[in-house]
């Protein structure tokens, strides 16, 4: 279990937030500011049987419960990827976890630690945690996307996430700006994932380099010839250097991006935008671009009035959102259970 410096601020109320992923669990404890206080960490077996990958949960909180300060926990918040019906509590599938589909897990660990849990998608309740503790504090209506391996999203509106009919809502990452685009993970064309994700953009420098009139770029020597092992960060690299192939990709991404931005501007007029994720500042680093070009890509007037941040939160985005859904106030209208 890891610790962390416990202050004053922790003699009130503690939140209790588990972030599920594809390859570990992180449980942890957040003070009533969103400062997490102490975490614990277990290998998540997503590839076993539902009750192994239960059990890798239980590892992570079991740690946690040891702790004495956990006496003040009363509900349990759980952030997992993928389709979630958050009004059952059941984790509908994510491709991450294939151990588990239409699996009742808020049930599970209710009937192990005798309290009440509610669960979210990890875009979403990382959404939540900048809404309620970090960029997005203090407007009524945060758009977050979170940019690295894919492309998440999540919508809050007056303190509470928007998460559709049951749950499966703000998929903002599938959604296309070319039905004649690249083929997505998901089945669809175009996804701005396919687009502006790290794995996109790796994939994108990959093919650029099998031409030989680019094998000058800086992007060749820094893989040191292995066209296979380019990864977005020798792409950032190779741009902070004034590399003019590295620079031409991320500006298509950035011109991608701020399509799909124009859309979402025009859809939602959110009072901010919060981007984080690994991909998050480098996206960022393009913002007097991203602005100029979004005055072509949003047919709102007032699209310059539209902040565009940086989130909070890096890579604890989805525990502080887990552990905030122990704020009453903050759950989404649909995020309990008869």
């Amino acid at each position: 279990m890891k610790g962390k410096s416990i202050s004053r601020a922790t003699s009130g109320k503690l939140l209790l937030g588990v972030d599920i992923g594809g390859t570990k669990v992180v449980a942890g404890l957040a003070d009533a500011r969103g400062k997490i206080v102490l975490t614990a960490r277990a290998p998540m077996a997503a590839r076993g049987t539902p009750e192994k990958g239960l059990d890798s949960v239980f590892a992570a909180l079991d740690a946690v419960f040891r702790d004495p300060l956990t006496r003040r926990v009363r509900r349990i918040g759980v952030s997992v990827p993928g389709w979630v019906d958050s009004a059952r509590g059941v984790l509908t599938r994510a491709a991450n976890i294939p151990c588990w589909r239409s699996f009742p897990l808020a049930r599970r660990i209710e009937r192990r630690y005798r309290m009440p849990v509610f669960i979210g998608n990890d875009a979403n309740l990382a959404a939540l945690a900048e809404a309620v503790w970090g960029a997005g504090r203090g407007y009524r209506s945060v758009f977050y996307v979170t940019l690295g391996t894919g492309v998440g999203t999540g919508i809050v509106l007056d303190g509470r996430v928007y998460s559709g009919r049951t749950g499966a809502a703000s998929e903002g990452g599938h959604v296309s700006i070319d039905f004649r685009g690249p083929l997505c993970g998901c089945g669809k064309r175009g996804c701005i994932e396919t687009y502006i994700s790290g794995t996109a953009i790796a994939r994108c420098a990959r093919t650029r380099l099998r031409s030989p009139a680019v094998r000058s770029s800086l992007l060749f020597r820094l893989s040191q010839g292995k066209i296979s092992s380019v990864t977005t960060e020798i792409v950032a690299r190779a741009a902070a250097r004034r590399d003019s192939l590295a620079l031409e990709i991320l500006h298509e991404s950035a011109d991608r991006f701020a399509i799909w931005l124009g859309n979402m501007v025009d859809l939602l007029e959110p009072d901010v935008i919060v981007v984080g994720g690994g991909m998050g500042k480098l996206m960022l680093s393009f913002s007097p671009r991203i602005r100029r070009a979004l005055g072509s890509w949003s047919v709102s007037p007032r699209y310059r009035e539209i902040p565009i941040v940086a989130a909070r939160y890096g890579a604890e985005s989805a525990l502080a959102g887990a552990a905030s859904l122990g704020l009453e106030e903050f759950r989404s209208a649909g995020e309990g259970r008869p």
